[in-house]
């Protein structure tokens, strides 16, 4: 099967949908399918307004067009809301292909807390973008719901998955390199990610943040004893996990979290709020503490099993997701 996938997010970025797509395509390739990933370093693009490391595509209809007319995919699926996601829209609609989005963001809210947008704006646009498809894919259930409560149709749940060979428990002699208990939080360091909440808990030991973001710069000034390593990857991001007690994850707006899976795979026990995406996620009370009191939420976490967490993290394999995926993408019927 030829497969268009387009999406405004992709490498350099370092994200969950980057991580996803990009590990969803490895293992759909290795099964003989073909993949063209529309992606803005396709075209020449610019950073955009506040997250310079997001390039915006800069092109056409014209350009899209010759890129999927070249390609004669079978199928496609539009994953991302941005302008290419808008041109391959275009283009399917034009021709009256059926098609697949994904939902991945909450847009609304984001935009909300940064520039006031009220929400019934945000979500009228993304309801436009997604009506025709034929599918809107979700990461979780409760999204799912959330979204159709507010006149999304067609709504089907497409969830995550990890690495376990990647991110696992590794054992070291070493020293902590800061006083324990090592509390950490990975992800984008922004304001929709309501890391405050998290750096200010009045709980004792070290507070690790690892990203980047458009917040970086003002959190490193304001909290000096905060650690903050910047963005990592690969087995410099696993031995950061590691080394923590526990995962904090502040967050009320993500719609799933890939990071708490990375998290459990390396044994840390996860503290969060009981909202979308870690109640879809933490379904185990034995590998995460769920609270409106943050706080209690680590105080509680630091109790649980190590073992538990790598044990519930080896039931999502990216194998399933893939094939999970496949199933649900629709035939373009030339």
């Amino acid at each position: 099967m030829r497969i268009a996938l387009v999406t405004d997010a992709w490498a350099p970025q370092i994200n969950g949908v980057v991580r996803t797509l990009q590990t969803v395509c490895g293992h759909v390739t290795a099964q003989g399918h073909t993949v063209l990933v529309v992606q803005p370093g396709l075209f020449p693009n610019l950073p955009c307004p506040t997250y310079p490391e997001i390039r915006l595509a800069l092109t056409g209809p014209a350009q899209v067009a010759k890129l999927l007319n070249d390609f004669q995919p079978d199928t496609i699926h539009i994953a991302t809301e941005g302008p290419l996601g808008w041109l391959a829209r275009y283009w399917c609609l034009k021709h009256d292909f059926p098609f697949t989005t994904g939902y991945h963001t909450r847009f609304p809210e984001y935009l909300q807390a940064r520039f006031g947008l009220p929400l019934g704006l945000g979500y009228a646009a993304l309801r436009r973008f997604h009506a025709p498809a034929a599918a809107v894919l979700v990461p979780t259930a409760s999204m799912a719901e959330a979204l159709k409560t507010r006149g999304f149709h067609r709504v089907n749940v497409w969830g995550r998955g990890v690495d376990t060979e990647l991110f696992q428990p590794r054992v070291s002699t070493a020293p902590a390199p800061w006083p324990r208990p090592i509390l950490l939080n990975v992800g984008r360091v922004s304001v929709e990610k309501n890391l405050e909440a998290f750096i200010n808990l009045p709980v004792p030991g070290t507070k690790v943040v690892v990203g980047d973001g458009p917040q970086l710069a003002s959190l490193q000034a304001r909290y000096p004893k905060v650690v903050f390593t910047g963005a990592k990857q690969g087995a410099e991001l696993t031995a950061l996990y590691n080394q923590a007690d526990v995962f904090v994850f502040p967050s009320r707006t993500d719609t799933f979290g890939l990071v708490l899976l990375e998290a459990l795979a390396c044994g840390v026990p996860v503290a969060a709020y009981p909202v979308t995406g870690p109640l879809d996620v933490l379904t185990d009370p034995r590998v995460a503490a769920l609270d409106e009191d943050l706080g209690a939420a680590v105080t509680r976490a630091l109790t649980l099993s190590r073992q538990a967490c790598r044990q519930f993290a080896l039931k999502h394999s990216w194998a399933q997701i893939a094939a999970h995926l496949l199933q649900q993408l629709v035939p373009l019927h030339r």
